[in-house]
């Protein structure tokens, strides 16, 4: 009891980046956040703004945006904060709100990420039966229940964490509060906590990838069963570009969280929390959407009606 203490800040330990490549590594972090904000944020006005894009499978896109939008913006600001002040402190209850939003977000991406691989499953392998199963009433209520489920997820977690007493020690191993780490610093019992994050991390992470993984799967058997050269072409490219960004989101989370390691937040720890936290969120515009015909379409309609109202 008498190494316990009052916590009211702690400290990020941040990237091992050595300091002559403070300024290299910041510009580069900087451009991705910047990247990452844009390529969201114009998916998120062309489906506002063109109402042929005004469909399920946008809808969920446009939700897919603004969480990754929110995701890498819960951790980004303060990771390029402290890169140039050197003060790596966050207060305590910031690091409560970082955890909780990370979470909200994090959980609401992997849950539209399942939502999006099983529309596609129904539009290829159920055309004729598409528009009665994912009807837009469907869709939309669908979507709030997500936030809602994600909300409370979130909402217990943190009720969870402010129970626990933390001792003296106040530095975190990576480079935003992370509930993993955070816990490692408790001097109270956390089981209840390692047992939340335990199963709630398999019907977020484990259940999810693999039903994406089965939806894609019956996508490639549908589409060999109609022998077309360039079905089965478009097919396998999309496919091969959605899964590669779906097996990085999760499989890193899933090394990182579900299999660690002896001591995950070193340096292979914090690239691979970058991956997810940073990486990913840039790469989904370019994927689900830059590269989308209807995207690229509604871009060009909207600049066309803005010439010629000019």
């Amino acid at each position: 009891m008498n190494n316990k203490t009052v916590i009211t800040q702690f400290l990020l330990l941040g990237l091992p980046i050595p300091p002559e490549y403070q300024h290299l590594f910041y510009a580069l972090f900087l451009a991705m956040y910047l990247t990452t904000i844009l390529g969201n944020l114009l998916i998120i006005v062309l489906i506002q703004l063109d109402s042929h894009l005004h469909t399920p499978m946008y809808l969920f896109l446009s939700n897919l945006s603004f969480s990754d939008l929110c995701f890498s913006s819960v951790t980004m600001p303060k990771l390029l904060q402290n890169m140039q002040s050197q003060d790596p402190s966050i207060p305590y209850e910031g690091c409560l709100a970082q955890i909780f939003f990370f979470m909200l977000f994090g959980d609401m991406e992997s849950f539209l990420l399942v939502a999006m691989a099983y529309d596609r499953y129904v539009a290829i392998c159920f055309p004729l039966h598409y528009t009665s199963i994912m009807s837009p009433k469907v869709c939309t209520c669908l979507v709030l229940l997500l936030w809602i489920l994600t909300t409370s997820h979130a909402t217990r977690q943190i009720l969870l964490t402010v129970r626990l007493s933390f001792c003296e020690n106040n530095v975190l191993l990576n480079f935003f509060c992370d509930i993993f780490v955070l816990l490692k610093l408790a001097c109270s019992d956390t089981y209840v906590n390692d047992l939340m994050i335990l199963i709630m991390g398999g019907l977020i992470i484990v259940i999810p990838f693999l039903l994406i993984v089965i939806s894609y799967a019956r996508i490639i058997s549908s589409t060999l069963k109609v022998p077309s050269t360039q079905g089965i072409h478009k097919v396998f490219s999309t496919c091969g570009s959605h899964l590669s960004v779906v097996s990085l989101f999760y499989g890193t989370i899933i090394g990182l969280y579900l299999c660690p390691s002896g001591n995950n937040f070193s340096l292979k720890g914090s690239a691979m929390a970058m991956m997810y936290t940073v990486v990913t969120p840039m790469l989904n515009p370019f994927i689900y959407s830059l590269r989308n015909r209807d995207i690229k379409r509604a871009l060009i309609r909207i600049i066309g009606s803005k010439k010629i109202s000019l």
